[in-house]
């Protein structure tokens, strides 16, 4: 009798010990809380944040020193220098910490010294990549626009493209599955140096007037890709952030080359708005199904989702990992959907005095006024 009462009371103690767990595990689920991350100057100095609310930044550095000093047994980080660092060092050291520290600002009473309001910070680029990959023609109604406004006069196509081959595959780059009829997929280089802030002016360059605009869901990479699997992709992708692709329609004045100058197109002082923030993957519940918008002066210019792709964000990455490797903290934007001007028959360029506005949903939105060269200073 003794053995059962012994038993039964080794029986009572464990359910109740699962019982407990599973209410603590439960209520650690409910303490969760969802945060982005950016880049930001305070007073001169720059800080890699965390945003709350998107209206309260933590400095992660000083937080982090506050959480040590108030937890001794916990594991000691050593702050990350910039958001690259951060990145690298995010699913083995700071995923939990950034976690930690999330709950322990939301649920204080008073902001802590280490936390700022939004509008006492300057918003830098979230990151600054060491590669930016835009693709082209990577929503179905862009470039079917594109081809109707051609079509009216403005620099018609070849007629012949009824005609062309088949699409096939680029061996050891892209190899098409039996019955994908898509073209392959279309990247094309940004300059990182051209990169800019929210907040930021777009400059318009002397004698350039068809200054385009083009909102993009961007996806920021985290760890090093080389040759990566369509499969695999996902686990390379840190989190997303919102790009504004600024485009120079105006070409190059002659036909070398065909024509085509990305340089020209892509590629001027200010031409890439990117921000404001990153959001970790695990904080965006559909990648494949968000919707991004532009305004100019408040009117809507576009309005797409990302599920109007030709090619998703992991044959991107993929298709990018098999011509070169790439890096914590590298970038790679979807495209741009309808709307551009490129597409329309009145087309209406940006020009100084205007304000721009790229907004993705569940990250936040891109406001940059767009200004003459000449009321800029040389950078």
């Amino acid at each position: 009798m003794a053995l059962k009462r012994t038993l039964v009371g080794l029986v009572l103690a464990l359910a109740v010990a699962v019982i407990a767990a599973a209410g603590l595990g439960a209520q650690a689920g409910a303490a969760a809380v969802p945060f982005k991350l950016g880049t930001f100057d305070q007073g001169g100095r720059t800080l890699v944040g965390l945003v709350l609310r998107d209206t309260q930044i933590v400095d992660i550095a000083r937080a982090n020193a506050a959480y040590e000093s108030a937890n001794p047994s916990a594991p000691r980080l050593t702050a990350p220098a910039d958001m690259k660092q951060l990145i690298a060092r995010y699913d083995t050291e700071w995923k939990p910490r950034l976690a930690a520290i999330a709950r322990t600002v939301s649920s204080a009473s008073s902001a802590p010294a280490y936390a700022y309001a939004v509008s006492a910070v300057k918003i830098l680029p979230p990151v600054r990549p060491s590669v930016q990959l835009n693709a082209g023609g990577n929503y179905v109604e862009h470039e079917s626009g594109i081809a109707t406004n051609q079509a009216r006069g403005r620099g018609a196509p070849a007629p012949a493209a009824a005609a062309a081959p088949a699409a096939t595959s680029a061996p050891g780059i892209w190899e098409r599955k039996a019955g994908d009829t898509r073209d392959n997929p279309y990247l094309f280089q940004k300059s990182p140096t051209v990169i800019i802030g929210a907040n930021d002016p777009i400059v318009v360059p002397r004698g350039r007037v068809q200054i385009d605009f083009e909102c993009e869901f961007a996806t920021v990479i985290s760890k090093p890709a080389h040759y990566v699997p369509v499969d695999k992709a996902a686990d390379y992708i840190f989190g997303y952030t919102a790009h504004h692709d600024v485009s120079d329609r105006a070409g190059r004045g002659d036909r070398k080359m065909g024509g085509s100058d990305w340089l020209i197109g892509k590629n001027h002082d200010t031409f890439g708005p990117l921000g404001p923030f990153i959001v970790p993957k695990e904080f965006i519940k559909d990648p494949m199904h968000t919707r991004h918008t532009m305004y100019l002066n408040n009117v809507v210019m576009q309005d797409s989702n990302t599920d109007r792709m030709s090619h998703n964000i992991y044959e991107l990455l993929s298709f990018a990992s098999n011509i070169m490797t790439l890096s914590a903290g590298d970038v790679i934007s979807g495209g741009s959907p309808a709307g551009t001007n490129i597409e329309r028959a009145d087309p209406r360029w940006m020009r100084a005095g205007d304000v721009a506005k790229c907004e993705i949903e569940g990250i936040g939105a891109l406001n940059n006024p767009v200004v003459a060269e000449s009321t800029v200073s040389t950078r």
